[in-house]
């Protein structure tokens, strides 16, 4: 078993060191993060300037490899020449902070499990619920469970195809976690406003307002679990079309 890690916190983020450590008895890991922090950078490729990747030669990420990139960069990168061989299982984490809702839209630490699924190989994304890193223990030893249960006999979900999950996990103690629970995304409201600044030469910053108040928050939703202190694993997809207005709009079409 051969698993490909990434995050988007950076390489030197305390949840990608705990995450390689817990899975690092499960199988080869390999390590491909990036070099700075891009939470909120979706699905985005760096196309205007090469990359570098470097090796982390001290403390704990001595052995990763280090990309000046995105999240996606990372992964892309690693499937399509770094890798000697290919990897079975794509795991991206764990994030600083819940990746619930809409938050899937701009997580960089979705889109890197997200770019591992397109090229058709089983991911995993982990989020802790809130940031701070409390707990950091019970998070990595949730997502070693999840992975050996894949490990041991991955979901035979429909229609057959490579999985991508999204796993968002309480910071409890480990004991305080009434355990897993299959949601879905919930919704928020929208974004709190843009936060205003002025500079030293008299310029007015904009810095993007936190994300919004959970607007469903219902039983079955991934709010509604990790308020309830279960672990959330959320199937995803990747397919836009919204097919109950697809007949209506040929019909617009046709007459229009």
């Amino acid at each position: 078993m051969h698993i490909l890690l990434a995050n988007d916190d950076g390489y030197l983020a305390p949840g990608l060191a705990a995450l390689h450590a817990a899975l690092t008895p499960l199988a080869r890991v390999t390590v491909i993060a990036p070099e700075q922090n891009h939470s909120g950078a979706s699905n985005s490729l760096t196309l205007q300037r090469p990359l570098s990747v470097f090796e982390a030669r001290e403390g704990v990420q001595k052995g990763f490899r280090v990309l000046n990139g995105t999240p996606t960069d990372c992964v892309h990168v690693a499937l399509t020449g770094l890798l000697e061989d290919r990897a079975d299982l794509v795991v991206s984490g764990i994030n600083q902070g819940q990746n619930m809702g809409e938050d899937v839209l701009y997580s960089g630490t979705v889109a890197a499990a997200i770019e591992g699924y397109l090229f058709g190989i089983p991911s995993i994304a982990f989020s802790q619920v809130d940031k701070g890193w409390e707990h950091l223990d019970a998070a990595a030893r949730i997502a070693r469970e999840v992975v050996e249960r894949v490990i041991a006999a991955p979901p035979a979900l429909e229609p057959a195809a490579p999985f991508l999950l999204n796993v968002n996990i309480p910071s409890l103690p480990y004991e305080h976690l009434r355990g897993l629970r299959a949601t879905r995304l919930g919704k928020r409201h929208p974004s709190q406003p843009v936060i205003t600044q002025v500079n030293p030469r008299g310029e007015t910053n904009y810095w993007i307002g936190p994300a919004g108040d959970a607007l469903d928050a219902s039983e079955g939703t991934d709010f509604h679990a990790t308020a309830e202190g279960f672990v959330s694993l959320t199937p995803l997809q990747l397919d836009l079309t919204h097919r109950a207005q697809l007949a209506q709009l040929g019909q617009w079409l046709e007459r229009n």
